[in-house]
This record gives structure tokens, sequence and C-alpha cells, in this order.
């Protein structure tokens, strides 16, 4: 029987599935790690006070980087090229979401709009990052090899939503809203796509690695694309509502003393 749970297991049993899938995990995570590093360091005057925040999701997202790679070494397996078709951010870019890195890689200041742009696109992928997390640890949180990474990682990502959530509603609050509602909208049809297009070029990559016949390929990007077809109906609501997290400030508070996983 196909499931999240049997495909993973087989992932993790197969050092050449195990190094493409550690290396896609992250280059996506590094690469989240520099926008929001220099989303910080252009914080436009009236907002420095979320500078820190932002600073603190891109340290974060580096740290994942770090811990992707370090189950890596720990297999004695060095990273792959990502292949463009699976560079997730890469191609979020260019269907025009979230802030363009020409703009990032720049010294202008950003704007109080450029903000709302980034943090309702976060608001959307930090979903998508913490629904994954959370199915990982369900299956896998106990497991001896990568348990205590994906625990780390998830605790990190709810805390991502936490503060994507908490932000915007301040800032609905503060005449927003009709951008905030725009923007999310926009994100989650294009974000929807691309996690779609991702998912079939990643298991594309992992069935021919892994052998999978074409019975099975087929039905696992049947399976994908019914899951896409299923969010266009019924499940954008998940990805566009906002509401006021149980634990506030979660960006803001003192990180957890734990030693980065290694």
């Amino acid at each position: 029987m196909l499931s999240a749970r049997s495909l993973f297991q087989e992932i993790l049993g197969n050092d050449e599935a195990y190094r493409l899938f550690c290396s896609i995990a992250a280059g996506g995570e590094a690469q989240g790690g520099w926008e929001n590093g220099r989303i910080a360091a252009l914080v436009p005057e009236e907002q420095r006070a979320l500078a820190p925040k932002i600073a603190r999701h891109g340290a974060d997202e580096d740290k994942h980087g770090r811990i992707f790679l370090a189950l890596l070494r720990k297999r004695g397996l060095d990273p792959v090229p990502v292949p463009p078709a699976t560079d997730y951010t890469m191609l979020l870019e260019r269907r025009g979401i979230g802030l363009p890195h020409a703009l990032l890689r720049g010294e202008k200041p950003l704007t109080v709009e450029d903000i709302v742009t980034y943090l309702a696109h976060s608001r959307v992928t930090e979903q998508r990052a913490a629904d994954q997390m959370e199915m990982l640890t369900t299956h896998f949180g106990d497991h001896p090899e990568v348990g205590r990474a994906i625990r780390m990682i998830g605790h990190d990502e709810a805390n991502h939503l936490a503060y994507c959530h908490e932000e915007l509603l301040r800032l609905a609050r503060r005449g927003h809203g009709r951008t905030i509602r725009a923007v999310l909208r926009e994100s989650a049809r294009a974000e929807a796509r691309v996690y779609r297009d991702v998912s079939l070029a990643v298991m594309a990559r992992m069935g021919a690695i892994l052998g999978w016949s074409r019975p099975k390929a087929l039905a696992l990007a049947l399976g994908i694309r019914a899951v896409y077809c299923r969010e266009r109906l019924t499940g954008r609501r998940r990805m566009v509502t906002l509401r006021m997290p149980e634990h506030r400030d979660a960006l803001g508070r003192t990180p957890a003393t734990e030693p980065e996983f290694a």
C-alpha cells in the first residue's frame, strides 16, 4: 500500500535517494535563510521592530540547511546538485511569488508593501512546511537516525507559521487587510501549482533511483495530481485564513538552548 510513511521509509533505506532528498531540502533551507537575511537588512524604518524576528527566521532556515547536510555526513554522503525542476524556491520566484532576488541583492530599503508581500508569501509556504514536518514527526519523530532532526525542524516551522499569522494580523489592523487578502490568494494559487510540479519531479527522480514499476510511478503521480485538485477545490482556505496563534511572539522569545543537531 502506498503511503507517505512507506515512501519516506524507502527513501531512508537507499543512500542515493536519501542523498537527493537531503540535498534538495538543504538547498531550499539555505535559500530561505539568505532571503530572510536580506529582508531583515532592508526592512523600512517604520517596520524596524520586525527586523530581529525576520533575522531569527533566516537563522533558523540556515540551521535547517546545516542539519540536512549533517544528516548526509552521518552516512558519509556528499550533497548532490539540486535538479532545477525540484527547486521549490526558485520556481516560486519565477512565478513572481515573494520578493524578487534582484530587489534583495540591492541596498534600497524595502517598502511596507514589500513586507506585507513577504509575510503573506511566507504564511503560505510556512503552512506547507509545517504540514510536511508534522507528518514526518508523526511517522518518524522517534527514528534513531532522523527523529531528533525532524522534531527540531518541525518545532521551528510551527514557530515560523505562528509568527506570520500574528504579524499579518497586526498589519491588517493597520489598514493593509485588502492587500494581504489579495497576496495570500495569489500566493496560495501559485504555491499549489509549484508544489504539484516539484512533487512530480522529485517522485520521478526517486522512482528512477529506487526502480519503481511503471504502475507504482503512475499511481504516485495520479495521487499528487489528486491532492492538487483537492486543494484547488476545498483546501485553499487553510492557506489563506489568518488566526491569532496560541503561542504569541514566537520569534521574539529567547530560543531554546538545545544544541544544534550534528
